[in-house]
């Protein structure tokens, strides 16, 4: 089977959609498939992959619609790796499904979420369309998380629907005691502070405001606390992510607490690891609920910190409140200050919880992430050899 993955960022571009696909690919060759990966023209690799990579895409215009196109004849199946800011929020790209249809290459869309496009101004109504398009118009869907699954189903069959779930997109180094406490000499932090790590870019969605909040009460009430925001702050797909980092920064010096931020900005893997097993606890208090379908999240669980993060909107199995993660409501910095306090005096609950996140992190092995995708191809390339069949009978 020859899989063509197409996604719309790619490294060294920033954005968590990107790394998955990098990494899912790299899993997947690992296993002995032929994949290539059509990307943005920024996007040529910094150093060798295990499988080729055409960076041909423009804007994800008409053009790129068109040239990958051109492709698609060469490959068996087509993945492509959805998020509606990655395609520029664009319609072309809405168009794969009709394409692939004309050119008989099945398509498997994987949903990284379903927020829906912009597309145009007015479009109204069609934003929505462009989604149940791609759903409807899909041999499969992969979806990556619970709450997405259920809205899913409202739209498309079950029968094409499948769940599989996104790993760490940060490959965990091995810990080292020393570049820990020479990291925290660095920022300027006591190995007695408390350091409270942010991984995520600054995104209205990802609850950055709420934890300065929660950080300025913390302070107030005299905690030794840091807050190391670490990565890049806005990526290279999202571009209301820029206004919404600069609130955060207002409201950091509103607060008083620029001598106690630690920017970072983008790190390269080793380095980005390192600075995670710098923090004692990770706060990431989604406004819309904690979700595996957020890389920031998985980093952290494999990375065994202490996490503090939000109630999922919808039942998530394996995230249990108290036994390996803390949850407060959504907007509420006193309840998310209040965690970050009762953990940041209690070294052996954060050990414990250390112990816990590990553990669930095992679920989400990249093996079994490429494992479970080929599967949805296999079945996908099944089906359509039984319909071929079929037609050949008749």
């Amino acid at each position: 089977m020859k899989l063509l993955l197409v996604a719309g960022e790619f490294p060294p571009m920033q954005g968590g959609l990107g790394d998955f696909s990098c990494r899912l690919a790299t899993a997947l060759a690992k296993q002995g498939c032929d994949i290539s990966a059509f990307v943005p023209s920024a996007a040529v690799p910094c150093e060798p992959l295990p499988f080729p990579v055409l960076p041909r895409a423009g804007r994800w215009g008409w053009q790129d619609l068109a040239r990958l196109a051109g492709l698609l004849r060469r490959y068996d199946l087509v993945n492509l790796q959805y998020q509606a800011a990655a395609y520029a929020m664009r319609v072309p790209i809405h168009f794969l499904p009709l394409v692939c249809r004309v050119l008989g290459v099945p398509l498997v869309t994987t949903f990284h979420d379903l927020r829906v496009p912009y597309l145009f101004p007015k479009a109204g109504r069609l934003r929505a369309e462009a989604i149940r398009g791609l759903l409807r118009g899909s041999a499969a869907a992969i979806l990556t998380n619970e709450e997405d699954l259920e809205a899913a189903r409202m739209i498309a069959p079950a029968t094409r629907l499948q769940l599989v779930r996104i790993g760490s997109n940060v490959e965990p180094a091995a810990f080292d005691a020393d570049l820990r406490l020479s990291l925290r000499r660095q920022w300027g932090c006591r190995e007695d502070a408390t350091v409270v790590s942010y991984f995520a870019f600054l995104n209205a969605s990802k609850g950055a405001l709420d934890l300065v909040q929660a950080a300025a009460k913390l302070r107030a009430a005299g905690v030794d606390l840091w807050l190391a925001f670490i990565g890049g702050q806005t990526g290279a797909s999202d571009p209301s992510n820029v206004a919404y980092a600069q609130q955060v920064q207002q409201a950091i010096d509103e607060l008083g607490l620029r001598e106690r931020a630690i920017f970072t900005g983008y790190l390269e893997p080793a380095a980005l690891s390192a600075a995670l097993y710098a923090s004692d606890i990770c706060a990431l208090p989604y406004r819309d609920g904690a979700s595996y379908r957020r890389g920031s999240l998985m980093a952290a669980l494999a990375h065994g910190l202490p996490v503090v993060t939000t109630t999922p909107a919808v039942n998530t199995p394996g995230l249990s409140e108290g036994e390996n993660i803390r949850l407060v409501p959504p907007a509420d910095p006193a309840a998310l200050a209040a965690a970050i306090a009762q953990l940041a005096t209690d070294a052996s609950e954060r050990a414990r919880l250390s112990r816990a996140a590990k553990t669930l992190s095992r679920r989400f092995a990249w093996d079994t992430i490429a494992r479970e995708t080929l599967d949805v191809y296999t079945a996908v390339m099944t089906e359509r050899g039984h319909k071929r069949a079929s037609k050949a009978e008749t």
